[in-house]
């Protein structure tokens, strides 16, 4: 883990893209706003945000919802995913989507953020023991 703050011109773009995603969140029931934004191998930029519904198990992850509208449109190399919340303090994603990023975007770096500034991950840092096709 790699502690960032948001002067490298592509750190910025993905915190700002991710902020924009955010805002676009549908969380009526836990209030908890999260933005995502990744960045490919040919400099495009992809955001999602989550999405509740009343059926909790039909709510979306913004991790999710980004990594599969990139994938949909073709991408092969995702470089970099950038997360963000309103809540405080670090934002990590669900197992769920670690498992999706490792499974798309291996070799992605994976940033969080907080007030304090940003925090850089591998995905093998963050879900150690992935499920692997054999």
């Amino acid at each position: 883990m790699l502690f960032y703050m948001k002067s490298d011109l592509y750190v910025e773009r993905l915190y700002r893209e991710a902020k924009k995603a955010m805002k676009k969140a549908i969380a009526p029931y836990s209030k908890f706003r999260v933005g995502v934004s990744l960045l490919t191998a040919d400099n495009s930029l992809y955001t999602g945000c989550n999405i509740e519904n009343p059926s909790l198990m039909l709510s979306e992850c913004a991790e999710r919802i980004a990594v599969l509208k990139a994938i949909s449109e073709g991408v092969k190399d995702i470089r970099a995913i950038m997360v963000v919340s309103n809540k405080d303090g670090y934002c990590y994603p669900c197992g769920s989507c670690r498992q999706l990023i490792y499974e798309f975007a291996p070799d992605s770096e994976i940033f969080v953020t907080d007030k304090k500034g940003i925090k850089k991950y591998t995905v093998e840092e963050l879900l150690p023991h992935a499920f692997k096709k054999k």
